[in-house]
């Protein structure tokens, strides 16, 4: 049972690299009406964006920021809009229950997997964060078996950069004018003084195009303008 005030929330949010499913916008939508539907106040918001749900501990920085948070803010509860959004490692998931509830509160998804006290609400944890592990080996099976079969016709199997897109012979890389032109106008917006996250709402408000019908969001500015650098 969580010590601290339950109608406090510290948030985590969640994004992997290049991930159209759930992202930041949605998880805070879904963690807001879990909010309004118990009376409780997302009083922080840590994220980790463009991070593996299978990365180390040591390599969320946001997560770890949000289990501190959880004593800063006398928080009871650790919300994720899912639990595939805490982790994809059943070992890194327990870890993050333990040490939230060493702060005095408890780890609650926004979509109600495995809620409760009990034994079996435990074991429901348990068995959920099992799959999300099994989808992401299974999705790494997938992706290194498809990279083979483009390997062995000879084409290409490494990333495309952004501003670029595979030429018709399946190999060469050619300019994408499009995203060559939203790569100046980052630049031109991180010239002018804007923060990465405010070049991301920005680009998102004005419907500029992303790879997958994504959103922007502050990592994957900074990955642009990193390979530009």
């Amino acid at each position: 049972m969580a010590r601290n005030d339950s109608s406090k929330v510290i948030l985590y949010v969640r994004v992997s690299t290049d991930e159209q499913a759930l992202g930041p916008t949605a998880q805070r939508a879904a963690a807001e009406r879990w909010c309004a539907a118990r009376g409780a106040t997302i009083v922080a918001v840590h994220e980790d964006l463009g991070v593996s749900g299978g990365a180390p501990i040591d390599k969320c920085p946001g997560l770890l920021a949000a289990v501190d948070a959880l004593e800063e803010h006398g928080a009871g509860i650790l919300l994720v809009a899912k639990r595939d959004r805490l982790a994809r490692d059943v070992i890194k998931a327990a870890m993050i229950e333990q040490l939230a509830h060493r702060k005095g509160a408890a780890v609650a998804s926004a979509a109600g997997e495995g809620e409760g006290d009990d034994p079996a609400a435990a074991l429901m944890r348990t068995m959920i964060d099992a799959f999300a592990q099994y989808e992401r080996a299974l999705i790494g099976a997938r992706t290194r078996a498809a990279l083979g079969v483009k390997k062995a016709k000879g084409q290409r199997v490494g990333g495309v950069p952004f501003g670029y897109r595979v030429g018709a012979d399946g190999c060469t890389l050619e300019i994408d004018q499009g995203e060559q032109d939203v790569i100046r106008a980052c630049q031109s917006m991180r010239e002018g003084g804007l923060s990465l996250g405010q070049i991301a709402d920005r680009l998102n408000t004005e419907g500029t195009a992303v790879r997958g019908n994504a959103s922007w969001y502050a990592m994957r500015v900074h990955r642009i303008l990193g390979a530009e650098a």
